[in-house]
């Protein structure tokens, strides 16, 4: 028999800024919204789809779609119309989502690493995943930050970082986890939401690689859920667009300031305006409710705390931040050329984050 989990106690809700700024996502928990991919089930595609469309044809289709789609959003939230009294079109907004990442696939680039090989046809890429996911682990999750507990993880094999200091190496870098089809993603969903799960939490590793899948299986579940998308937002606009109408939160890594240090740490390029650019897309054009995750890192509170909690003051005031002590010199970190992060964050280089997110008026004691 399955043990039933409850939401977390109502005295964490009390705090206003929390139920404020979380308030949809609340309320599909609650069961008095409505998650954002059933909606999109519902949204008729703009024009036809068929075998003829090429890449370039199906993208226009999807923007003039979206507009659609938001209109149905709206009067759904506003009580204007239900679920239930939307007729089901013959094609919708998530087919037509899936089928341009089917083609993705085929010159993938769901990342911003861009690698360009044909998954179909067994070629792979910097993440080594091929048309299949590699799911390590999915249970319910009771350590995630208050609001989302509990919640419901699928943990996939594979990451396009390659962090020299991961705690997570043996999914993320050596893809210890089972093969598997979309279809087997749509059963755990239905089992983790069985057992008290408030959300469906895509984390990894990393989620990107898999974005395919997860739309197939979305377009096979039919249960009122939280999508909620947790990564380290290395994502091209290609799929940040795909994904950013069917997530309900964000719970995205803010890491690095200096590119430079990025690369030396995870080896990769531009990494500070490819992932603000798409965390402020999921901010301006998605559901907004966000909770970043920084890890503070030894010797760089300064250099990236400082000014990443600066970022969010200006360009993302309404998302919170958990201002994360965790860090831990793991995997390649003990190395003589990581020498200045081969520590634990002292005390006092947390307190330094903390005082200057007071400062700058960043909500993070509530997650």
């Amino acid at each position: 028999m399955f043990r039933i989990l409850r939401m977390p106690s109502d005295s964490i809700w009390q705090d206003p800024e929390l139920s404020k700024r979380l308030a949809r996502y609340r309320a599909i928990c609650k069961g008095e919204k409505t998650a954002r991919y059933l909606i999109a089930k519902k949204t008729p595609v703009k024009n036809p789809v068929n075998s003829e469309n090429d890449i370039e044809d199906l993208w226009n289709n999807h923007d003039e779609t979206r507009e659609v789609f938001n209109i149905i959003l709206n009067n759904i939230d506003k009580g204007k119309t239900t679920l239930t009294e939307l007729k089901t079109p013959t094609t919708n907004f998530l087919d037509l989502k899936t089928k341009i990442a089917d083609k993705i696939i085929e010159n993938c680039h769901f990342c911003e690493r861009r690698c360009y090989v044909n998954r179909k046809v067994g070629e792979k890429g910097v993440c080594k995943v091929g048309v299949n996911s590699i799911v390590s682990s999915a249970f319910l999750h009771v350590g995630e930050e208050p609001p989302l507990v509990p919640s419901g993880t699928i943990f996939f094999a594979s990451c396009v970082f390659k962090c020299v200091f991961c705690q997570n190496y043996d999914i993320s870098q050596n893809l210890q986890g089972d093969e598997v089809e979309y279809t087997y993603l749509v059963d755990l969903q239905r089992k983790l939401i069985s057992e008290g799960a408030i959300n469906i939490n895509w984390v990894g590793g990393d989620p990107i690689p898999n974005v395919h899948n997860i739309l197939h299986s979305l377009r096979e579940l039919d249960k009122n859920i939280v999508q909620l998308w947790n990564s380290n937002m290395y994502l091209s606009q290609e799929s940040m667009s795909l994904l950013v109408d069917i997530m309900d939160f964000w719970l995205p890594d803010l890491k690095f300031r200096e590119n430079s240090f990025a690369k030396r740490m995870s080896g990769i390029e531009n990494y500070w305006e490819v992932v603000t650019r798409n965390i402020k897309y999921a901010y301006t054009v998605g559901s907004r409710e966000i909770i970043i995750r920084h890890l503070c890192m030894p010797n760089r509170i300064e250099i990236d705390t400082f000014p990443i909690l600066d970022w969010v003051n200006h360009e993302v005031p309404l998302s919170f931040v958990n201002i994360m002590a965790q860090y831990r010199p793991e995997y390649r970190a003990h190395r003589s050329e990581y020498q200045d992060i081969n520590r634990r964050v002292s005390s006092a280089e947390m307190q330094l984050a903390r005082d200057y997110a007071d400062k700058k008026g960043i909500a993070w004691r509530q997650v």
